[in-house]
């Protein structure tokens, strides 16, 4: 059995967002994103995969579809498959999310 501490997976690029990966399998995976401030992903779209964010630390503000919000620790959200998302760190401290995608892309 994998356990993983995700505190200890925490870690940022300063070029960029990070995607830290926890679990990875043929048909779901699991990151870390960690996002500087002014960090983002691309808003984007997958057909047939639903993406889970779950904001562990800070806040950012995420698109999906044609409504943006802004999205706090302790709070989590879903993208369904085809639906355009993406996420920026709109605030001036970091922040961490969960993310989980199924079936892998």
């Amino acid at each position: 059995m994998d356990v993983l501490n995700i505190k200890d997976k925490i870690a940022f690029n300063p070029e960029k967002l990070n995607k830290v990966s926890l679990f990875d399998t043929d048909n779901f995976f699991c990151d870390v994103y960690c996002l500087q401030p002014g960090q983002k992903q691309k808003v984007h779209a997958h057909d047939g995969s639903d993406k889970v964010y779950y904001v562990l630390e800070g806040k950012a503000n995420i698109t999906i579809g044609t409504e943006e919000r802004e999205v706090c620790a302790g709070e989590i959200t879903i993208a369904p498959s085809g639906e355009d998302h993406g996420v920026v760190n709109h605030t001036n401290e970091n922040a961490v999310m969960l993310v989980f995608m199924a079936p892998k892309p």
